[in-house]
């Protein structure tokens, strides 16, 4: 697929920021490739590791984000391979969210018409485990 480059700053909501060259496939392109059925409203991206409690991190986002220019699945990053630390070999990068829902180390990504049957029902891991008290993994 073709090769997506940007420069993004990010303002992290506790008090750092950082500036980064990103590379990867941008999610527009993805989609353009799979199309996803209509009935979709969300994309479920699931990490290879698991969330502080136990069981499958995990997070939603709306589908209409994927078509934003600067969302994207990151492997390098400041023209090197994604490091480990940055979430390779695979990472959302969706500069309209907030850090935490920046899925690193991706093992998978699913198109869904809502999330209420995934892990607790509230859309992530976070949103499950730190919010709600779900316990079970999925």
């Amino acid at each position: 697929m073709e090769h997506h480059e940007q420069i993004t700053q990010h303002f992290c909501i506790q008090g750092w920021s950082g500036i980064a060259k990103w590379g990867g496939v941008s999610l527009q392109t993805l989609m353009d490739a799979v199309e996803p059925l209509p009935e979709a409203k969300w994309v479920v991206f699931y990490s290879l590791g698991d969330g502080p409690d136990g069981g499958v991190y995990y997070d939603a986002h709306p589908i209409e984000q994927m078509r934003y220019h600067l969302t994207m699945l990151a492997y390098d990053m400041n023209g090197e391979p994604l490091p480990f630390g940055h979430g390779a070999p695979l990472r959302l990068r969706n500069e309209v969210q907030l850090g935490f829902k920046q899925v690193k180390w991706i093992k998978g990504l699913e198109f869904v018409a809502d999330f209420t049957e995934i892990g607790g029902g509230h859309g992530g891991y976070n949103q499950d485990h730190e919010f709600f008290g779900y316990r079970q993994s999925i």
